[in-house]
């Protein structure tokens, strides 16, 4: 089994960040470890939450690790605090690539054009250090703006500046780039970069009326979890758009905020076997896809 250190936030109440992904990842047969980066009340849409950082915790537990001698096939990190907290992270995940492992940075800071409440432009600058010490990098199209330093637009003129946008992000240390709720031609796209492969690729979706928070952190589980299990990057990114909408759909009219991760994992095989029936009519739309 595959051995992924998870370094985001936990939350005591709604299915985000580790409670989202730890179950997801396990159900695909990789061995999770995880490292809180803050204990956070609730998640944030309710207005009111109380959040610990916890950095000094996380020093102190990578040393004991350390001298245990746990090792890992790949980091994954999510939110994070503070830009002392993001040195420190960056610092630890570029020594792991060094060693072989693979990073996946999904840089939770902003969306809809801007940034979310209480991230400073310094936490954008956090940001930028953890992407380059990453191999995958996994912003939303807000983000990848902010990353990149480039003005956010409602839509990009076109592929080509997609294109643009993602080449900037990978100067900045990243070996590929996976850019989600991307408007692009009418529609919304999923876009990316696999510097193993070189392939660049458009995936456009449907969006389904409704807010769920922790979808992106599904995502990057199943992505990440596919991943390491040998699938290219172009088809883990399928894996994840697949289960994230039959998860929603599926969710749609129980009155619920949050997608109840366990109930759903069964969809994780069904995602599977959907993406292998379809290969014949992916293959026909390929020109759609990739370039």
């Amino acid at each position: 089994m595959k051995k992924v250190l998870l370094i985001n936030d936990m939350p005591g109440y709604g299915k985000v960040a580790l409670s989202a992904m730890i179950p997801i990842l396990s159900c695909l047969d990789i061995e999770t470890y995880s490292l809180p980066t803050a204990l956070v009340s609730n998640t944030l849409d309710y207005g009111k939450f109380e959040i610990l950082e916890t950095t000094d915790y996380m020093r102190k537990t990578l040393a004991v690790w350390d001298q245990i001698g746990f090792r890992f096939d790949a980091v994954s990190t999510g939110f994070i605090l503070s830009e002392k907290q993001a040195r420190f992270v960056a610092e630890y995940c570029r020594q792991q690539r060094e060693k072989g492992g693979r990073v996946y940075t999904d840089p939770i800071m902003a969306d809809y054009g801007r940034l979310y409440n209480g991230v400073t432009e310094a936490a954008v600058s956090g940001m930028r250090r953890l992407a380059s010490a990453a191999d995958v990098i996994l912003p939303n199209y807000t983000e990848a703006c902010f990353l990149a330093d480039l003005p956010y637009s409602e839509e990009p003129e076109n592929r080509d500046a997609v294109c643009a946008l993602i080449e900037k992000l990978r100067e900045l240390g990243c070996g590929s780039v996976v850019i989600t709720s991307l408007p692009l031609e009418g529609r919304k796209f999923v876009c990316g970069y696999d510097g193993e492969n070189q392939e660049t690729f458009f995936l456009p979706y449907r969006e389904i009326p409704g807010r769920f928070p922790g979808t992106g952190d599904i995502f990057s589980a199943v992505m990440i979890g596919r991943h390491l299990n040998g699938s290219s990057l172009k088809d883990a990114v399928r894996a994840a758009m697949t289960t994230v909408e039959k998860m929603i759909l599926q969710n749609l009219d129980t009155g619920r905020k949050y997608i109840p991760v366990e109930s759903f994992l069964g969809l994780l095989s069904s995602a599977s076997d959907t993406l292998q029936e379809n290969s014949d009519i992916r293959d026909s739309r390929e020109q759609e896809e990739t370039e």
